[in-house]
């Protein structure tokens, strides 16, 4: 029986636009409440099976990489071309979102996205694969990426409703950080028996599953937007937005630091696998696999009490919790103890990308969600290159460790000029409404 959500209003001056939030008592019956929708149902489960495929990829492929070439700033190279195209596509990504049918648009990126692995799958068969045939395909990938990713952002509130976005924002988390604590766990054994090839293989299948479910969605016609939306509808119109509106604006700079210098740290875990821990491919596995471990955790957190706390505290606290924890990890050489800390820089970097996503998509109007997301794509999309660049040159130079101690003091340091903006802000806005009560 699907569950009644307690909401409440939240004024205008609070959020930038009125809407509604559950409220009430933490309950575990709460923690999967946007699974009531049907069209989420199926969305679930297919990205569940789909991203499991794509971190036995993506660790298949840094395995290669360094395999052939044990080189830490290569490792950055790859997974920098392989997201770059996400800053100069995913504009006019979510550009696309607002004015075509966001489930039309998922099918033609799933399967340009499925492609690809099939096609890493035959060249690692083959033993054709080079670094730099790598970083070709990984960069076709990374263009459909970016039409894929703005759009279902955008998507999951039409999947459910404004109340339950939180949730499942959440919930996507979950799925996500799940599959990143199942996927390279197996990617690990995978490699080990069977090679790195069949891993791509079982990637390109995984893609099947979403696709099937987007098909099985039933949902309303598309209503086009209006002729003089449509005319603003320009592919920059998002960023015109974003830059004019100091909340967003601050959530996405803040996003972009902590991505840049903080979200790179999984790039050097085949260097801290090999050199600090010396491991396998099997212990590389079970690193990624810890910080996927506290990301689930944190999802379901959210997505069980999240309501129940300001955002901005989980949010900050988020970002601080993930800065310490880095910093624990890069300076520790016993293994069992970074894996405690990255159970809690997967837990604090979750609670972070969680809450900011949701109060970004809750703050804009319905039809700039897709321009907006966009924008968001193209942070994302830009902290990833740039961060793997960092990262890989930075720990060329000073070694991995320094690296990733850097990197956390940055993201503390961030945390700490967003919060002196917020509170800033929220100063400029009082003195304006006690003068004009006044």
């Amino acid at each position: 029986m699907p569950t009644t959500t307690k909401t409440a209003q939240i004024p205008e001056g609070v959020t930038g636009r009125h809407r509604r939030i559950p409220v009430g008592k933490i309950s575990f019956r709460q923690t999967f409440r946007a699974l009531r929708h049907r069209n989420y149902r199926l969305f679930f489960y297919g990205q569940l099976v789909s991203l499991i495929g794509s971190w036995m990829e993506q660790t298949a492929m840094s395995w290669l990489v360094y395999q052939i070439t044990g080189s830490k700033l290569l490792l950055g190279v790859v997974a920098a071309f392989g997201s770059a195209p996400m800053m100069f596509f995913s504009l006019w990504g979510g550009s696309l979102a607002d004015r075509y049918p966001k489930r039309t648009i998922l099918i033609c990126t799933q399967t340009a996205q499925m492609l690809p692995s099939f096609l890493l799958a035959l060249v690692a068969w083959q033993g054709l694969a080079t670094p730099w045939l790598l970083v070709l395909i990984a960069g076709v990938n990374g263009v459909a990426m970016g039409f894929d990713m703005p759009t279902r952002q955008a998507f999951t509130v039409e999947m459910t409703s404004r109340e339950d976005l939180l949730n499942a924002i959440s919930l996507n988390s979950s799925i996500f950080n799940g599959a990143r604590v199942i996927g390279p766990s197996l990617a690990g054994l995978v490699i080990g028996s069977l090679g790195t090839a069949t891993c791509f293989l079982i990637n390109g299948f995984s893609y099947i599953a979403v696709i099937i479910g987007l098909l099985m969605m039933r949902l309303p016609p598309h209503v086009p937007l209006a002729p003089e939306v449509a005319a603003r509808n320009s592919v920059f119109s998002g960023l015109t937005y974003v830059l004019h509106h100091r909340r967003v604006r601050t959530i996405l700079a803040l996003l972009g630091i902590v991505g840049i210098f903080g979200w790179s740290y999984s790039v050097l875990m085949p260097a801290f696998a090999r050199e600090v821990f010396h491991l396998g491919a099997n212990g590389y596995g079970i690193l990624l696999s810890a910080s996927g471990v506290g990301a689930l955790i944190g999802a379901l957190t959210v997505a069980t009490a999240g309501h129940a706390f300001p955002q901005r505290t989980i949010a900050l606290g988020g970002v601080w919790f993930f800065a310490g924890a880095l910093l624990g990890f890069s300076l520790t050489t016993n293994f069992y103890l970074a894996l405690v800390f990255l159970t809690l820089a997967g837990f604090g970097l979750l609670l972070f990308f969680s809450t900011s996503n949701t109060v970004l998509q809750t703050i804009v109007p319905d039809e700039m969600r897709g321009r907006v997301m966009g924008v968001w794509g193209l942070v994302f999309g830009g902290m990833i290159p740039l961060g793997s660049l960092e990262a890989g040159s930075l720990a060329s130079w000073l070694g991995a460790p320094i690296a990733l101690a850097f990197g956390a003091v940055v993201c503390a340091i961030a945390g700490l000029v967003a919060l002196i903006v917020i509170r800033r802000r929220e100063a400029e806005v009082a003195e304006t409404v006690e003068s004009e009560s006044g």
